[in-house]
């Protein structure tokens, strides 16, 4: 028989002989021990002894060095055993915490809250844990975490509503956010990790006007949530017979459709085919549904139309519609029903992606900046011909959103709030602001006068009887211009031409580099604090004439609120001598940086000519890769890491660390079994197995600029390019 203390030696023995800050190895151990020896946590022993036994300390070290951060208005992450991963654990202190302040902050009302949850299950696909010893999260899905969130809040005396787990259905976000507002709800859970990982999982909170808190009061929640020692949960079930959880019908649904209906603007129009795909998610309930209410021809994408929270059938298991990937079985079926658009939505159904056909019948990606032109000129334009914009007419956008948006809206004569922080829930914030005085800031309007909510991360939202991006009301929109366009003899591909013809080209690019782990954190941290620090002089060789610090108090955004806010406005914005635009900053939900380039084009003073669209076209996007990588080298060189670029070319779900083995290890023997004629296939699939789902794919692009850079003999390149599929 195994000592009980056993493990915890053995544990303390191989995370000591890990090269970690001892602070790292303190707060790891000091966090295992309970969850190694305390009965409450007897479930996850099996797993946790087996992670020490197989020498997992690297892996053990990334779950307990620290509590999942509360940020972004909630905990988001892997699923996993520790206080760094997502569990019950970690869910039920961050629901504890909100119920207790809910109750505090309304003493004298019956406190009820709204819970959605997506379709998520844990199967593991990571290979992280011990098929062979008990798993408690194994199969754990989004409605489980839902019911036992719905538990924690009964216990601490506050009413749910839900829908019924039983009945196999769900709630996307922007129907959550209209669900707190209509039922009178002081707040919202949804269960949900947005378009991640299968593997991971969230809870994301909200407040009574059916958006996020904002600093200072989000900060508020974080630091209740970061002290709970003790959660008081109920049985789901029990919650459900003394009537604490209320059962949400299918009329809120109802609701949700009609709320988006009465946005047509061209109801007259309804031609077109257009496939939808709802990567596996809730938004075959929305979008799907309202389109088809709207009397469009919508075709599914039967790999991807019913529920699957492990996503199978999604290229790199990425369901989201900023992945030009996630669209290859949609594209399959629109060539064969001749379709006009592909829209998708990831798994919340919040985000919406869009494809268009192009003159030879291939499809071509739409970005999420392009996706905000078209709807913008659409909106402004045809409630300008219907007599239904507002005087005072406003619109929302992020300060990473592409600045072309307000271009567009002004020519409207359409007030742009444009300095906005990334997240909806500053949207959310404005709309509550003004419903409750008229006013946010220098901004004097009804809320009824928002014409649109616009973020460059496929974000949309058309009407402020929601609070949250919403792919539904964009949906419409795009269906309608595009049906609008079709009886014109148009489409949408020439409708983004004629946008850039009169509003002038602006390239926009976003590079991510993830880096996971505390190691990672740390590099996100000290590359973030260089830069600010010692700001560079140039990027490729071209001046830097000013660098905004958004954490600045001196500037735009006054006095830090809270611990919170510094966290969001952890920004750097870089302008350049050619008034190209770089910015920086931390991903509040997931562990990487993101850098954005606007490189803009001449402005015209009239239309700009085919040709001349090509130039400018060509010269503003040559420009934005190149300031992209080279701000991508600069970063890294900060803390110390030089990666070649063909490794930086490798897809950016692909993590730092496995762009370095890339270039470090798998490249030079890959080069060497070439050279020999060996056999490729095993030796690449074993080794890029890490990398994620359909690995080849993944690192084919990094592949392509290696071999550019290479001489190779010509047996051996072409059996590297036969082995990734290269042309």
């Amino acid at each position: 028989m195994v000592p009980a203390n056993e493990p915890l030696r053995l544990a303390q023995q191989g995370i000591g002989a890990l090269k970690i800050d001892a602070g790292v190895r303190d707060r790891t151990l000091g966090a295992l021990a309970p969850w190694l020896t305390d009965e409450s946590f007897a479930a996850w022993r099996p797993q946790l002894h087996s992670l020490i036994e197989r020498g997992k300390f690297e892996l053990l070290v990334d779950a307990f060095w620290q509590v999942i951060p509360f940020g972004t208005g909630g905990r988001r992450g892997p699923v996993g055993i520790g206080p760094n991963r997502f569990n019950g654990w970690t869910l039920g202190t961050s629901v504890q915490g909100h119920a207790e302040i809910l109750k505090e902050t309304y003493p004298d009302e019956e406190v009820s809250v709204v819970i959605a949850y997506d379709v998520r299950v844990f199967r593991d696909v990571r290979g992280v844990y011990d098929s062979r010893v008990p798993n408690p999260l194994l199969g754990m899905t989004s409605a489980d975490f839902a019911m036992q969130a719905a538990g924690v809040y009964a216990a601490n005396g506050v009413r749910v509503h839900i829908l019924d787990p039983a009945r196999g259905t769900y709630m996307s976000t922007p129907e959550l956010s209209l669900a707190i507002r209509r039922l009178g709800a002081h707040g919202g859970l949804n269960v949900s990790a947005s378009h991640n990982h299968p593997d991971d999982n969230g809870g994301k909170f909200y407040n009574r006007h059916g958006g996020q808190d904002v600093p200072p009061h989000d900060e508020i929640l974080a630091q209740r949530v970061e002290g709970i020692a003790a959660i008081r949960g109920l049985p789901y079930e029990r919650a459900l017979a003394e009537g604490w959880v209320t059962l949400i019908t299918e009329e809120q649904n109802r609701h949700y459709l009609n709320v988006n209906r009465r946005l047509s603007l061209a109801p007259d129009q309804r031609g077109g085919r257009i496939v939808f795909t709802p990567l596996n998610g809730t938004g075959s309930c929305t979008v799907g549904r309202l389109l088809r209410a709207e009397g469009f021809d919508v075709r599914d994408v039967p790999s991807q139309s019913a529920f699957d929270g492990g996503f199978t059938n999604v290229k790199f298991l990425a369901p989201n519609p900023e992945v030009p990937a996630c669209f290859e079985e949609a594209e399959k079926v629109a060539t064969a029903c001749d379709a006009d658009m592909i829209l998708a939505t990831d798994p919340d159904a919040d985000r919406i992606g869009l494809e268009i056909r192009r003159p030879d019948g291939s499809w071509r990606f739409v970005s999420g900046n392009e996706i905000l032109y078209l709807v913008t000129r659409f909106v402004l334009g045809r409630r300008r011909e219907l007599g239904k914009l507002p005087t005072d007419a406003f619109l929302l956008k992020t300060e990473v959103t592409s600045t072309l948006v307000a271009t567009i809206a002004r020519s409207y004569g359409c007030t742009v709030v444009g300095r906005l922080l990334v997240g909806f829930k500053y949207m959310g914030e404005v709309l509550a602001s003004l419903e409750a005085s008229g006013r946010w800031e220098e901004l004097r309007a009804r809320p009824e006068s928002f014409v649109l909510g616009a973020e460059e991360s496929h974000g949309l939202l058309l009407t402020p009887a929601i609070r949250d991006k919403d792919a539904g009301g964009a949906a419409l929109a795009l269906a309608e211009l595009n049906a609008t366009l079709r009886s014109q003899g148009r489409t949408l591909l020439s409708e983004l031409e004629a946008i850039h013809a009169r509003f002038g080209y602006m390239a926009n690019r976003l590079v991510n580099t993830v880096m996971s782990g505390s190691a990672g954190l740390s590099r996100i941290r000290a590359i973030q604090e260089s830069l600010r620090k010692e700001p560079p002089a140039e990027v490729a060789g071209t001046a830097i004439v000013s660098c905004d610090d958004l954490l600045n108090e001196q500037g735009w955004l006054g006095p830090i609120k809270s611990g919170t806010d510094a966290a969001s406005r952890n920004v750097l914005v870089f302008t350049l001598a050619d008034d190209s635009r770089i910015i920086i900053r931390p991903s509040g939900t997931e562990p990487k940086n993101k850098i954005y380039i606007e490189v803009p084009g001449s402005t015209p003073k009239a239309d700009l000519s085919p040709a001349q669209l090509d130039a400018e076209r060509t010269r503003c996007e040559e420009r934005a890769a190149l300031l992209g990588r080279a701000f991508e080298r600069l970063m890294l060189a900060r803390v110390g890491i030089e990666v070649p670029d063909y490794a930086l070319a490798v897809s950016g779900l692909v993590g730092l660390d496995w762009k370095q083995h890339f270039a470090s290890t798998f490249l030079p023997e890959l080069e060497q079994r070439a050279r020999a004629g060996g056999e490729l296939s095993a030796f690449v699939e074993q080794s890029l197995h890490p990398y994620g789902k359909d690995p080849r794919d993944l690192v084919a692009p990094g592949v392509v600029a290696w071999l550019a850079a290479h001489e190779l003999p010509p047996a051996a390149a072409a059996a590297i390019r036969r082995e990734f599929r290269l042309q």
